[in-house]
This record gives structure tokens, C-alpha cells and sequence, in this order.
């Protein structure tokens, strides 16, 4: 396979029959590949996001990463974005998964798709990658440190994001869960009771935690990033989704 690949800013049709801004690479290569979306973390649409879409199309697949703030805040920066989307509440889970389903759409209807979609999120966008799992009939899911899934999100928090756990009969995909052990949002507590949840229903399910790792581990550009659990975690998404969307 080539490693050539085509990265550009592309418009789609999302929740509402809303036209909105997301980033899409794809592999150049005439060889048959699967989609990923991939949903942005709360700090929004920024450079490392893109950087994780770029890095799916080297691998051969198509990626395409929706704007979720483009209504609130089009053309701002990624953290002007974001504030505008705290201060009215967050996005609302029904459009999340309206614009989630757009992306799909976008990548199933590419010349050389083969029809798989994948979904996966950091932060937020890993509790929203579980929300389309269980709203959307989709191939794979990777859910990377996803909070608010167990419990929601607290009284205090700047956004409102309810608890999904009630909706995991209805989860459609094989998931994947990576977790760090020292995170406070999820906590481990949390993904032991999603662990057990997803256990009793007969889910397809794995999940890893990583010592010494906490919130954002993924995030090269934070503070955060812990570079043998990332490495890891890269390694075993891309097992994953060479399971259940190549071909």
C-alpha cells in the first residue's frame, strides 16, 4: 500500500440537514478502506485532532473529523470555539449524533470505501463515540478515556452531558476502552461499573487501563501525554480496527 494520502477541509451534511465544516484524509491508494470518525475533544477542532486524522489515512483508512462547534462559533480559533460552546451548555447529544451519522454517510459514499465505519473519541468525544454506538449501527468503536458515560456530568461542571449507561443494550459495535488508571473523569471506578455492565449484556468489549497515566494521555501537545501509554494505545486500536474494518 501507498502511504499518499489527501488532506483537506471539506463541508458535510450533519444533524438537521445542517451544513458544517469537518477534515477529512484518505489514503491514495485504489485499495478497498474503511472510515473512522473521529469526534473532536472539549477543547474542539483543533491541530492534534487533525494531526489523529492524518494518521488514520497513513494507516489506509479514511478519516473524517466533524466541526462540532461550527454552529456556535464558525471560523473562530478551537479554544474561542470551545467557550462558546460551554457558555450555552455543550452539544446537545442529539446532534452530535445527527452529525456523527452525516460523517458516516460522507465516508461510506467515498470511491474506494467499503462500506465499514469506525468511531472514536478523546475526552468528551470518547463519551460521544459510545453515545453514536448506541444510536447508530456502526462497525468499531473506540472509546479513549470517555466521561459521563457511568454517571453523567456533575451539577458544577461547565456542560451538561447525562449518563448513557441505561442505553448499552442497544451498543451496536465490538468497543474498545482505553483508560488511564490515575484519571478522576472517568475513574476506574466508573470503568469497572461500564466493565461489568457491558459484561452482563454480552457486549463485545476490551478494556485497558494504564498505570501512571491519567486524563489525556493521547495528547501530545499537553502536559499530560504519556508516551508508553499512548504508544500502546495506538498499537491496539489499530489492531482493533484491522479486525473490523479492513476488507
Amino acid at each position: 500500500m501507498s502511504d499518499a494520502l489527501r488532506a483537506e477541509t471539506v463541508t458535510i451534511t450533519g444533524h438537521n440537514d445542517d451544513e458544517i465544516e469537518a477534515y477529512l484524509a484518505r489514503p491514495l491508494d485504489a485499495a478497498p478502506f474503511g472510515g473512522v470518525v473521529v469526534i473532536h475533544h472539549m477543547p474542539g477542532y483543533d491541530e492534534a485532532t487533525k494531526e489523529m486524522v492524518r494518521k488514520f489515512a497513513a494507516h489506509g483508512y479514511a478519516a473524517l473529523c466533524p466541526n462540532l462547534y461550527s454552529r456556535v462559533a464558525p471560523g473562530a480559533s478551537p479554544d474561542d470555539a470551545a467557550a462558546a460552546a460551554r457558555a450555552q451548555g455543550g452539544v446537545p447529544d442529539e446532534q452530535v449524533v445527527g452529525d456523527v451519522n452525516g460523517a458516516a454517510t460522507y465516508l461510506r459514499a467515498l470511491e474506494g470505501a467499503n462500506g465499514k465505519i469506525g468511531v472514536i473519541g478523546h475526552c468528551s468525544g470518547g463519551r460521544q463515540t459510545f453515545l453514536s454506538a448506541v444510536s447508530l449501527q456502526i462497525d468499531a468503536a473506540v472509546d479513549c478515556y470517555g466521561a459521563a458515560v457511568v454517571y453523567g456530568t456533575p451539577k458544577d461542571f461547565p456542560i451538561t452531558m447525562p449518563a448513557l449507561l441505561d442505553r448499552a443494550p442497544n451498543l451496536s459495535a465490538p468497543l474498545l476502552g482505553l483508560f488511564g488508571a490515575e484519571d478522576k473523569f472517568p475513574t476506574p471506578e466508573e470503568v469497572k461499573v461500564l466493565d461489568e455492565e457491558l459484561t452482563k449484556l454480552g457486549k463485545e468489549h476490551e478494556f485497558h487501563s494504564y498505570e501512571g497515566a491519567g486524563h489525556a494521555f493521547f495528547s501530545v501537545d499537553r502536559p499530560s501525554y504519556r508516551v508508553e501509554a499512548a504508544v500502546d494505545g495506538w498499537e491496539k486500536i489499530f489492531a482493533f480496527y484491522g479486525k473490523h474494518l479492513a476488507g
